[in-house]
């Protein structure tokens, strides 16, 4: 009864920590939905620039009305170019790059009115960049028309050309008639995860009454281009503007990293799996947690540098996949290891009782900072998106202390998930923990991570290639 009343007792201390922790992740996570309302700033993310145009053909003239939507951070990078300056690089693009083909000819696009720009606010206070275009070429008696949009080459975002009905023409085209997007204010959900990349379009002429024939439009539910504040950018609006207490406003950021963690990737299979592999300790878990607040705030610093100083020679949005590379084929390399000191481990182990130790279980610190820094590597955008805010706000203290507290919250998570890892292994039974299955499980957790990494390097290869 003594045995029994003391594992009752250890059992239920440990519920109670368990309880504790969830208490303050729903604390943080709350405070963060408090201070942060709406959804993301852009649809298509902060390095986007996204271009439309339309196409109008009549019996005297073709018109092409050409809108950009250009996001946050490539706004950022031409901060230092006067408003004509600006309205001068768009205009130089789209001259060399929009190309209109009149029965096999080139045809200069003349403009049609006033060129509108306009520069909205986007997340974090960061203004983002609206081009309206209006163009126009004159023909006669044409046949087919084509269309060539390679403005912006290289860089993500939501490109497409529609028809729209002329006067004195019958024009049949695939490319689709109406636009779904209300002039890239708004983007089809179904179709955020694979933005539209239409950049030809051909239309076959003839004389009539101005009809047109062509697709509809695709799309169902839209989301909004903007809002007045996205999560973890809208706190540094509020706090640059003086709004809200500071120590709860750092509270926020640190639930909103708590609350990024969980969502998909961001390490959280593969430090479970590691710390399992490895049959790690509570100190390894807080050290994974501390490795991977560094390397995260580290990162977001370096691609704030790339953002600011190297753009010119190097896209950030381009920077990705090669950090998804190289956290692929470290975890790959820190699984593998993991894995071999298992198997080390099973090869040397005998059906007898020896009193001599083997190889030992963990890794080592070179495993664990290379996990935790294989973690926290590809650095979150909404906090790149605060520092550039913050930069250009000349609040730069300010976005560090968020930038640093968004880190903790997102460690936090990761490290609370690998205390209960290691916890919850101490409270598995001798008997089941000296079974098959609790001896395969560090192996599982070793292929597991491997896997990982596998998938990892695979998914990036594409983007670097």
């Amino acid at each position: 009864m003594t045995a029994l009343s003391a594992l009752t007792a250890h059992i239920a201390v440990n519920a109670d920590r368990v309880r504790r922790a969830a208490l303050i992740a729903v604390v943080l996570g709350a405070l963060g939905l408090t201070f942060a309302p709406g959804a993301s700033a852009h649809p298509l993310g902060n390095f986007s620039v996204n271009h439309l145009s339309t196409v109008r053909i009549s019996e005297d003239e073709v018109r092409v009305r050409y809108i950009l939507d250009q996001a946050e951070i490539p706004t950022v990078q031409e901060r230092g170019l006067s408003r004509a300056e600006v309205l001068e690089r768009k205009l130089g693009e789209v001259q060399r790059r929009l190309a209109l083909l009149v029965d096999g000819r080139r045809v200069g696009l003349d403009s049609a009115g006033a060129p509108r720009l306009t520069f909205p606010s986007g997340a974090g206070g960061l203004p983002t960049t609206r081009l309206e275009l209006p163009l126009r070429a004159e023909v006669r008696h044409v046949r087919r028309v084509e269309l060539r949009d390679e403005t912006f080459p290289g860089r993500v975002g939501w490109k497409a050309i529609v028809s729209a009905p002329g006067e004195g023409t019958a024009v049949r085209t695939g490319a689709p008639s109406g636009d779904p997007t209300d002039g890239l204010r708004r983007y089809p959900d179904d179709l955020l995860s694979s933005p539209l990349d239409r950049r030809t379009a051909a239309f076959s002429v003839e004389p009539g009454a101005g009809t047109l024939v062509a697709p509809r439009g695709e799309g169902g539910s839209f989301a909004e281009t903007r809002s007045e504040a996205d999560g973890f950018a809208g706190l540094f609006e509020d706090a640059a503007s003086g709004q809200g207490v500071l120590a709860l406003l750092l509270l926020a950021a640190f639930g909103w990293g708590a609350l990024h963690a969980l969502s998909p990737g961001h390490g959280k299979a593969m430090v479970a799996a590691y710390l399992v592999g490895a049959r790690g300790t509570a100190r390894h878990a807080v050290a994974l947690g501390a490795t991977v607040t560094v390397t995260h705030t580290i990162g977001v610093f370096a691609l704030g540098v790339v953002t600011l100083a190297l753009s010119q020679y190097v896209l950030p949005e381009d920077l990705y996949p090669w950090l998804t590379l190289v956290a692929g084929l470290m975890v790959l390399v820190i699984g593998a290891g993991v894995l071999r000191s298992r198997l080390r481990k099973v090869r040397h182990s005998h059906p007898h009782a020896h009193h001599h130790s083997h190889a030992p279980d963990a890794l080592g610190w070179r495993g664990l900072i290379g996990m935790g820094t294989a973690a926290g590597l590809i650095p979150c955008p909404s906090a790149l998106v605060v520092l550039l805010a913050a930069i250009s706000q000349h609040e730069i203290a300010l976005g560090l202390l968020l930038i640093t507290a968004f880190s903790l919250g997102l460690a936090g998570t990761l490290t609370a998930l690998g205390l209960a890892v290691v916890y919850a292994r101490k409270l598995i039974p001798p008997r089941v923990a000296a079974g098959r299955l609790a001896a395969a499980l560090p192996a599982a957790s070793a292929l597991l991570i491997v896997g990982v990494g596998c998938v990892l390097t695979v998914k990036a290869v594409p983007g670097v290639v």
